[in-house]
C-alpha cells in the first residue's frame, strides 16, 4: 500500500514516528540503519554515512520540527538503500542539533566530521546554521549540501567575490535567492494599491547584509521608494526609533528578514503606536514561516504576507520518502501534532538531492568524486527541479519561491490558512486566491 493511500485512510501518529525519538539526545544522535539495511549491508564500505545539522531548539528550532517525522520516512523508504552503478549502499544519516547557535554549528561539524566518519554532510536553515558548517567541511575536505538560506549569503557571506572564481571546492548549495525575491515582490507588491513606499527593517547579520546591497537596489529600479531604518541588532526590544521612521515617512508597504523571535516585537509596538494601521502589505521573511508565530499574535496575525519556498500544494514529490507535498504535509500534521510548515518540505528536498548526489557519484565513499556529483548535480526533489549547472554562481541553484498571505481559516482545525496569492517566480505552482490589504483587526 503507497504511504498516499494509507494517509487517505487515516494514518495513525504512531505509524509515522515510532522511531523519532532517535533525535533527542545529546549534539549528536546517530539513527539507526533500518533493519533491512543492516541485513543487507555490512556496516564500514557498504553503508554511506551523512550528517544532518540543524537548528533543532533555541530560536531557530521551529525550522527542525519536522526532521524526525522526515528521517523516519526516509528510513522507511529507502530501507534498501541506493543503487549506485552496479552496487547497492545503505544510508546512515547522523543527526546534530546546534541549538540555534553558529559557534556549535561549526563545532558539530567537526565533531561528525572527525568522529563519525561521515561521508557527506548536510545542513540547513538560516546562514547560522549553514554556513558556520560549511566552513567547517571547506576545510577538512567533506563534501557538504545545504539549504534554506538565501544563496547570497552562502556564497558572498562566505568571502566569494563577484566576478571571481569560486573559492569552494567542497561546498554546495540550492535556495531562493534575492533575485526570487525581487521578482516575487515586483508582482505581490502590485495585487493591492499603495503608495510603493517601502519601509525595510534588516537586521545585521548574514541575511540582512545580502538582503541591504543586493535586494533594495533591484526593488529601487523596480519603481519602490526605499526607507530604510538601518542596521539592528538581532534580539532588540525597542524598535520605536524604525517605527517612528517609517510611520513619519508614509510607508505603505513593510519588509523584514528578522530573527523569528524579533518580528511579534516590532508588530506590537508598530500596532500601539500606529503604524500597523498604515501598512496595508506586511511582507515577511525568516520570520512569518511558521503557523506557530502566527497564533501567537492572535488577530494582529490575520492578513500578513510572506513568500514561500515549500507549499503543501505545490505539484511535486519527494522522491528519498516516497511522498507528493501534500502528503508530507499531512504526515507532518498527524506525526508532530501541529499545522504543516515550510521547511519540512525544504528538509525533505535536501534528503531528495542528498540521495541524488549520492547515485549519480559512482563512487559515494569517494570525498572527490561525490563533491564533482555535487557541481553537475540535477535532481527533482519536493521543492522543484534542481540544476548545478545553471548556476547562478558555482556552487549554487536556485529555487523558486510564491506569495503567500496568512488568514483566518474558514474550516478545518487550524487557525490559520495559506492561500497562494503570486506565483511570477513559480508559475509551475498555481495561485489559489487574491491578495488582500492587511488591515488591523480589532
Amino acid at each position: 500500500m503507497s504511504i498516499y493511500k494509507t494517509l487517505s485512510n487515516g494514518v495513525t501518529r504512531r505509524g509515522f514516528i515510532k522511531g523519532a525519538g532517535a533525535i533527542a539526545g545529546g549534539a549528536a544522535a546517530a539513527l539507526s540503519v533500518p533493519a533491512s539495511v543492516r541485513s543487507a549491508f555490512a556496516q564500514g564500505d557498504d553503508v554511506i554515512r551523512v550528517g544532518f545539522i540543524g537548528p533543532r531548539s533555541g530560536p531557530l528550532g521551529v525550522f527542525g520540527e519536522g526532521d524526525a517525522f522526515l528521517v523516519e520516512q526516509f528510513n522507511s523508504h529507502m530501507a534498501e538503500g541506493v543503487q549506485v552503478g552496479d552496487k547497492r549502499y545503505g544510508i546512515q544519516l547522523v543527526l546534530a542539533d546546534t541549538q540555534s547557535d553558529p559557534v556549535r554549528a561549526s563545532q558539530v561539524a567537526k565533531d561528525l566530521i572527525n568522529g563519525e566518519a561521515i561521508d557527506l554532510m548536510l545542513a540547513s536553515s538560516t546562514p547560522e546554521t549553514v554556513n558556520p558548517v560549511a566552513d567547517a567541511c571547506e576545510a577538512a575536505g567533506v563534501p557538504c549540501l545545504s539549504t534554506t538560506a538565501p544563496w547570497e549569503a552562502f556564497y558572498f557571506g562566505r568571502g566569494a567575490k563577484p566576478g571571481e572564481p569560486s573559492p569552494f571546492k567542497w561546498t554546495y548549495h540550492f535556495c531562493f535567492g534575492v533575485g526570487n525575491f525581487a521578482k516575487l515582490y515586483a508582482d505581490q507588491w502590485t495585487k493591492v494599491e499603495t503608495n510603493k513606499k517601502v519601509g525595510v527593517l534588516l537586521p545585521n547579520d548574514a541575511d540582512g547584509n545580502a538582503i541591504r546591497g543586493l535586494l533594495l537596489p533591484e526593488l529601487e529600479k523596480a519603481g519602490f521608494t526605499i526607507v530604510d531604518s538601518g542596521p539592528y541588532e538581532n534580539g532588540t526590544a525597542d524598535f520605536s526609533t524604525q517605527i517612528n521612521t517609517f510611520r513619519d515617512e508614509g510607508c505603505e508597504i513593510f519588509n523584514t528578514f528578522p530573527f523569528p523571535p524579533d518580528f511579534p516585537v516590532f508588530w506590537r509596538q508598530a500596532a500601539q503606536k500606529g503604524l500597523a494601521q498604515q501598512i496595508k502589505i506586511c511582507q515577511l521573511a525568516k520570520a512569518g514561516l511558521f503557523p506557530a508565530e502566527l497564533e501567537a499574535m492572535g488577530s494582529l496575525g490575520y492578513g500578513l504576507h510572506a513568500g514561500a519556498y515549500w507549499h503543501k500544494l505545490f505539484p511535486f514529490s519527494s522522491p528519498s520518502t516516497g511522498m507528493s507535498s501534500r502528503v508530507i504535509a499531512e504526515g507532518y500534521e498527524v506525526s508532530v501534532g501541529k499545522q504543516w510548515n515550510q521547511q519540512v518540505g525544504a528538509n525533505a528536498s535536501l534528503l531528495d538531492a542528498a540521495v541524488a548526489a549520492l547515485a549519480g557519484s559512482g563512487k559515494p565513499k569517494d570525498k572527490a568524486a561525490l563533491a564533482q556529483a555535487l557541481s553537475v548535480l540535477k535532481a527533482e526533489t519536493a521543492v522543484g527541479p534542481i540544476d548545478f549547472t545553471a548556476g547562478p554562481v558555482p556552487n549554487c541553484a536556485t529555487t523558486g519561491v510564491v506569495g503567500v498571505q496568512w488568514v483566518k481559516a474558514s474550516e478545518g482545525p487550524w487557525e490559520f490558512d495559506l492561500p497562494i496569492v503570486s506565483n511570477a517566480d513559480h508559475p509551475f505552482v498555481p495561485t489559489t486566491a487574491n491578495m488582500t490589504a492587511y488591515t488591523v483587526q480589532g
